[in-house]
């Protein structure tokens, strides 16, 4: 008997492309679009920016100065926050789950992306319960911790819930919680993977 219904966000509820905002950082600074992502990952800024370890400004400043970074903070969250692309599962889906079960979304993101986001996309995001957030736990998937929230935001028993995630790490890490998880592979995938566990939504 499933009581919730827990979505990841980036590549499931919303697709994102990083690689155009690159390309625009590249024509402000020195580094190729190639190049940008590995200067950033190097010194470990999304991981501090998604676990709340740093705020926005703070991102932006310490990226500005590993990329010698032609741009202000405004035209920086423009392109930082320009890599959503548009929902993958449609909005009746999540209106249906709402109805039925409680409904939460599990997510390694920063206040920048989730602010734009659920702004952007309030019809798929008005239906959800609770989020669970890594800058606000503190703590990134598959870090138990997070999935430990989760499980509190639910309030039931870990194997009444069914999680989507669309990197299958963090399914696994799901699992190893004792939480009922499958790797998403496209709405039509989905509905297949909630049919066969009796969870409706029409």
């Amino acid at each position: 008997m499933y009581k919730t219904v827990i979505f990841d966000m980036g590549r499931v509820l919303i697709h994102f492309d990083f690689e155009p905002g690159f390309r625009i950082l590249a024509e402000a600074c020195p580094h190729s679009p190639e190049r940008i992502p590995r200067i950033i990952e190097e010194h470990n800024l999304v991981e501090a920016l998604e676990t709340g370890r740093m705020s926005p400004l703070e991102f932006f400043e310490e990226a500005r100065r590993l990329l010698s970074l032609r741009m202000d903070f405004e035209a920086f969250c423009g392109v930082w926050t320009g890599i959503f692309t548009g929902p993958l599962v449609p909005e009746s889906l999540l209106e249906g789950l709402a109805a039925r079960y409680r409904l939460l979304l599990l997510s390694n993101t920063n206040a920048l992306h989730f602010g734009l986001v659920t702004a952007r996309y309030h019809s798929h995001f008005r239906h959800f319960h609770g989020f669970v957030l890594s800058h606000e736990i503190h703590a990134m998937k598959p870090d138990p911790r997070i999935y430990e929230a989760v499980l509190r935001e639910a309030g039931c028993l870990p194997g009444e819930c069914f999680y989507t995630d669309d990197i299958p790490e963090f399914v696994e890490a799901a699992r190893r919680h004792g939480i009922d998880a499958e790797v998403f592979q496209g709405a039509q995938k989905l509905e297949q993977d909630l049919r066969e566990r009796g969870i409706e939504w029409q």
